[in-house]
């Protein structure tokens, strides 16, 4: 339990709860009567870039997304801190650098006993002394709900450890351990009628939640198990994609060498497909929900990945999905691993807009924070700006820099480096070789033309970025064996 930390919010005493942490301070009235009462935020797991037609895609399907991103900010340029899962959902829930809270990798981490390099040691579970999104919204008097995929610790480390009231489903594994069909196996999930689909559980669980606190404050965080192996098809849906598999031009995997590894470069899997299309089924319905209980107008929804999607894999293993023209996919600090899809949909809003300006997944923190007009919290989320301002259209607000920080093996084919954009230019760095590459993202996305020869100034000025960020980070490197 936590020791007992009171806080006064809203004329009463709320008990903050289970664990002794930074107090994340007094909270003031919201200002004005204007303020959103709800957040709904969906992160999809192993999400591409362009797994969604929205986004680009002409083999899946995702009509009930892309009515919800023709009424959002839809963002072209957002990018996870991290290319796996455990980083980027720490990020998420600190609003830091994964480098800043300790976790670079996946938990527990890929191991290759045949390698070069030793990664720095990770830790295996978010440190209960963070202060959490969850926390500091629940001390301001909000009801808060997890479902889905959590991967940020064991026992103790749990969802409702870190500031979520109720936890359905999420615990210490990365996929749900007895696949996408009741019986699940999952310790935080009691089993469903034999042969339910994980994904419309964690959907109904959430729209359970929604009537139950509809006339109060909440945070609904829905992280979806899908679309992160075993890819088992939705049965529901199968039949429909194996029928417009038939009609590709390409109806089998297409690859493209990738380090040791090989990158999938079209999209082509049936069962994928009917993933995806299940995801969107259940984000329309959970939606719908939100349109028949009469909260859509005040509630802020964000629609998001973890990470690139699954295109990348050693030799001998075919991927599920492709996001070209984007380079290599999840593992991996090339677009294709860390460039993501971004949906922010204000209460109310109902004219899209498209955003270019580069964003990263820590500004989620502060700008849940700003949109509900609660205090900024710089001391916790020291690495996320808030993206109102983007929203209201000012285009000059935006981070000068990004960075990401993968010293470690994984599947992929990936070895251990780092990456820094600023501007339209990207400069990635691996230990092995001591070698640098440089791109400009403008003039060529698919990162095929190195240009680190021929552009010493600009090689000059990343590696000066990639410099900061080490040493403000103070980020570890791995070691030789």
């Amino acid at each position: 339990m936590k020791n007992g930390i009171m806080t006064l919010v809203a004329l009463g005493l709320i008990l903050i709860g289970c664990k002794e942490k930074k107090p994340a301070g007094e909270v003031p009235e919201a200002k004005g009567q204007t303020k959103p009462k709800n957040v709904v935020f969906i992160l999809v797991d192993d999400l591409g870039w362009k797994d969604l037609a929205c986004y680009g895609s002409s083999f899946y399907e995702t009509p009930n997304i892309d009515k919800l991103a023709a009424q959002s900010n839809r963002f072209t340029n957002a990018y996870s801190p991290n290319p796996v899962c455990s980083p980027s959902r720490a990020a998420l829930m600190t609003g830091k650098y994964p480098t800043r809270v300790g976790i670079t990798d996946w938990i527990p981490g890929y191991e290759n006993k045949n390698t070069l390099l030793q990664g720095p040691e990770d830790l295996y579970e978010l440190p209960l002394e963070e202060v959490t999104l969850a926390e500091v919204l629940k001390e301001a008097d909000y009801k808060t709900f997890f479902a889905g995929k959590w991967h940020l610790g064991d026992t103790g480390f749990y969802p409702e450890d870190q500031g979520f009231d109720i936890n359905k489903g999420g615990h210490h594994k990365g996929r749900p351990p007895g696949g996408y069909y009741s019986p699940y196996k999952n310790p935080k999930l009691s089993d469903g009628p034999e042969g339910e689909y994980l994904t419309d559980r964690l959907t109904n669980e959430s729209m359970v939640f929604l009537e139950e606190n509809k006339d109060h404050p909440f945070l609904l965080y829905l992280s979806y198990y899908t679309v992160h192996t075993p890819i088992q098809a939705s049965k529901k849906h199968i039949a429909k994609f194996e029928a417009k598999k038939q009609a590709l031009k390409d109806s089998v995997a297409l690859f493209k060498k990738e380090g040791i590894g090989q990158t999938v470069i079209n999209q082509y899997n049936a069962a994928y497909a009917s993933m995806v299309y299940a995801l969107d089924e259940n984000v329309g319905r959970l939606l719908e929900k939100m349109e028949a209980l009469d909260i859509m107008d005040n509630t802020l929804v964000i629609f998001t990945s973890d990470n690139g999607g699954l295109t990348t894999l050693m030799a001998n293993r075919k991927a599920p999905t492709s996001v070209r023209p984007l380079r290599a996919g999840k593992g991996w600090a090339y677009e294709g691993g860390i460039r993501i899809p971004l949906l922010i949909k204000r209460p109310g809003q109902k004219q899209g807009n498209e955003i270019d300006a580069p964003v990263i997944s820590m500004d989620m923190f502060p700008t849940i924070l700003s949109e509900l007009d609660l205090p900024l919290r710089p001391d916790l989320h020291q690495d996320g700006i808030s993206l109102s301002p983007l929203l209201d259209g000012k285009e000059n607000v935006s981070h000068k820099s990004l960075f990401w920080d993968y010293p470690h093996y994984h599947g992929s084919g990936w070895t251990p480096g780092q990456a820094v954009r600023k501007g339209d230019w990207k400069l990635i760095y691996f230990y092995e070789d001591d070698l640098y590459e440089l791109y400009n993202l403008k003039d060529d996305i698919s990162e095929e033309h190195n240009v680190a020869q021929t552009r010493a100034d600009k090689l000059e000025e990343l590696k000066e970025a990639l410099k900061y960020y080490n040493e403000k980070l103070e980020a570890p490197r791995p070691t030789r064996k």
